[in-house]
């Protein structure tokens, strides 16, 4: 029943959507035709990968930070990626640690792009996020909590930094820093401007920021998409503007693929491609050999959340944790052992030959 009152939250969120677009007040900017965006998309075979953290990180900082960034692991997870098909990964930045270190920062995505190019994997750059620990420091990070699913994720920019309008001068200076550098970087797919606003109870309290992170994109006017993924179907006002000012449709959906299809049939009204930005929890009944199949009958993007089992403590549920750090009965996320054997090797098979990978 809960999920047939989500499912008309979806139904009517749409409507409005669309009712809403012939007001152009909450237009940011020249979004991208429909007629561009496809033909865009049409450039690239099947898109589909993870969401990528490397093993040895806990978050976004310990990624990126100079102290702590791991190219040998990456090159070698990229690697494991490039071997089962995945052309892309959706990756995490962080405004702290471009703040400490803006020369160093755009070195090191540098870096990771070489890397990932060399893998011939694309990359998803993900701007602010609302989910998970409300404050970051930078420095050393925390070890993980035994058995607690991304134990150490932190927001950005952070609660109550987020609604701070005081803020934005700063937050500006680095989405714009980073979109000028990158702009025109082929290795880059789309930027995936804020993800999940509105989470962790905030609400539209972040429309500002959203808002705003769409208004500083657009005036640096990437070659590359952007987009900020739907992903609470009764969140309106959100709804309407990520789906009116996005260039992709980009959606997180952890559903059974019943449920799954009927979001994809009503967010096809916008015509535009779509990318399911986040999918993949197994003992929700969202699973690769359920779900991704039917993305690619769908030629819709497919990028699962996790791809080596690591500090992020991802294998375990979001509501399930096992303190005592067990082994969970079931994996909820990610494909690879941190010795690069599959979790199933099955799900690698179906992969491999979904991407016609031998």
């Amino acid at each position: 029943m809960k999920k047939y009152f989500n499912y008309l939250f979806l139904f009517l969120a749409v409507f409005t959507i669309e009712a809403s677009a012939q007001d152009k007040t909450e237009i940011v900017g020249k979004v991208w035709s429909i007629e561009k965006t496809n033909a865009w998309y049409k450039q690239y075979k099947w898109i589909n990968g993870a969401d990528f953290l490397p093993s040895t990180a806990i978050n976004q900082l310990e990624m990126w930070q100079a102290d702590s960034f791991d190219p040998t692991t990456i090159d070698k997870e990229l690697g494991w990626a490039e071997g089962i098909g995945f052309n892309t990964m959706r990756v995490y930045l962080h405004s702290l640690a471009w703040k400490q270190d803006q020369a160093g920062f755009k070195k090191r995505m540098d870096q990771y792009l070489t890397i990932a190019d060399k893998h011939h994997i694309k990359t998803i750059f993900v701007f602010f996020d609302d989910c998970w620990n409300k404050q970051a420091k930078i420095g050393k990070q925390p070890e993980p909590k035994l058995g607690i699913h991304n134990s150490g994720w932190v927001q950005d920019p952070g609660d109550p930094d987020f609604k701070e309008e005081a803020n934005f001068p700063a937050l500006e200076k680095y989405v714009k820093d980073v979109l000028t550098r990158f702009k025109a970087d082929k290795r880059i797919l789309l930027w995936d401007l804020y993800n999940e606003p509105g989470n962790s109870g905030k609400l539209t309290a972040s429309l500002p920021l959203l808002k705003n992170v769409f208004t500083w994109a657009r005036a640096v006017n990437p070659e590359q998409p952007i987009s900020a993924g739907l992903w609470a179907w009764n969140f309106k006002e959100l709804n309407a503007f990520q789906a009116l000012n996005s260039d992709v449709i980009t959606y997180h959906d952890y559903e059974e693929p019943q449920w799954h299809q009927r979001v994809i049939d009503m967010l096809r009204s916008h015509g535009r491609p779509m990318i399911c930005t986040e999918y993949m929890a197994r003992t929700r009944g969202s699973r690769f050999e359920n779900v991704m199949p039917m993305l690619k009958k769908e030629n819709i993007g497919a990028i699962n959340w996790g791809l080596v089992d690591g500090k992020s403590n991802t294998k375990y549920a979001w509501d399930t944790p096992l303190k005592n750090g067990e082994e969970p009965k079931e994996w909820f996320h990610d494909v690879f052992h941190k010795d690069g054997t599959p979790y199933k090797t099955d799900e690698v098979e179906l992969i491999k030959k979904l991407n016609d990978k031998k």
